[in-house]
């Protein structure tokens, strides 16, 4: 019976090093996404949709000072609150491109993990969502959760 050899042990040896990079770097995603999410999982989502910032010793929105409206990211870390407590209809709720974002930090650790266990390539899936027609839609999201909000408040 053969002993199971890692990814890594199939790769000639000057690009053992880029597996190496590569784990690096799905270590880093997993460490900055879940880092994210466990200061949000720390935090008080506020009732009101927004706010929870201020939790964080950050000054209450000079937007909503200066205009009595919603900035374009109101409510984002309340949403990425309610989603790390799992509730993810109030995140959604509170600020629905912010949940979205929370379910990505989420799918980003776990992509990580991924990466850094196996040693993989994830770049033919991420790449293609930096490309301009992706992050004008991303873009487009973004402006239409800020209507949202604009119409909630």
């Amino acid at each position: 019976m053969h002993a199971r050899r890692s990814y890594a042990e199939d790769v000639p040896g000057n690009a053992r090093s880029t597996v190496t990079g590569r784990r690096i770097a799905g270590l880093a995603a997993a460490a900055t996404c879940l880092g994210l999410l466990v200061i949000a999982a720390a935090l008080r989502p506020a009732p009101e949709g927004h706010g929870t910032h201020t939790e964080l010793g950050l000054p209450p929105c000079g937007w909503v000072i200066a205009f009595n409206e919603p900035c374009p990211t109101c409510g984002m870390t309340t949403a990425f609150s309610f989603a790390a407590h799992g509730d993810l209809a109030d995140a959604a709720r509170a600020q629905p491109m912010g949940a979205l974002l929370a379910v990505l930090a989420a799918s980003g650790f776990w992509a990580g993990m991924h990466v850094l266990v196996t040693g993989c390539r994830l770049d033919r899936l991420v790449v293609p969502l930096l490309s301009p027609r992706a992050l004008w839609f991303a873009a487009g999201l973004a402006g239409m959760a800020w209507v949202y909000k604009l119409l909630t408040w």
